[in-house]
């Protein structure tokens, strides 16, 4: 009954290990259009980035809901490891405290999620997304720093004539960096503020 209660759980944790992998590879598939959009002409205006910014954050919030769910399973997956199976193989020495199963059977008794929502979005910014936000800014960077002038592609030297690149439409160009500005640094905030200090291995991984 244990082994296949394992099967079963580690079936489960590789499905969601998957979905959250999916979910990476269209965040890194959409910064790709995005850049080779807005990059691949001189004309392109700048605004695709930011729309790559919110589609970025939006699948970012997509993987933390996932995340949960993931780490539900890896945790049930993990003390069934060290709780029986460990024990199974080498039981512990005296005086060496068991790890008691009774944890496993009160999560199935009354399932609920181990890490809020804003820790399963600082995991993933540490992992992945803090790279592709990353990636996306220094591409708005280097949009809105140059501009054509006379048929040639120069930098720009004054900060108005960066805040005069950065507008759109009708709203200006301060606006837009403050609120790009306001972003990251809440990313930034989520990222060390909601950071999980773990000690816990999950299934493949190991010290190192």
């Amino acid at each position: 009954m244990v082994a296949h209660y394992y099967r079963g759980e580690l079936a489960r944790m590789i499905s969601w290990r998957d979905r959250l992998d999916r979910t990476t590879n269209w965040a890194i598939g959409a910064l790709a259009a995005m850049l080779s959009i807005s990059l691949s002409s001189e004309e392109a205006h700048h605004s695709v980035l930011l729309f790559a910014m919110l589609l970025i954050l939006v699948l970012l919030v997509i993987e933390a809901r996932r995340y949960r769910f993931f780490h539900v399973y890896r945790a049930r997956v993990r003390l069934l490891e060290r709780g029986y199976f460990a024990n199974l193989f080498a039981p512990p020495l005296p005086g060496v405290p068991r790890i008691a199963l009774e944890a496993l059977a009160e999560d199935l008794r009354l399932p609920c999620f181990r890490v809020t929502l804003l820790q399963a979005m600082a995991r993933r910014l540490q992992r992945n997304y803090c790279w592709i936000f990353l990636v996306v800014l220094l591409a708005w960077l280097v949009k809105t720093t140059s501009e054509v002038a006379d048929g040639h592609t120069r930098l720009v030297h004054t900060l108005r004539e960066f805040l005069a690149n950065a507008a759109i439409a009708g709203i200006p160009g301060l606006a837009v960096v403050l609120g790009i500005a306001l972003l990251y640094a809440w990313l930034l905030y989520v990222m060390v503020r909601f950071g999980l200090d773990e000690d816990e291995l999950g299934p493949g991984q190991v010290h190192v």
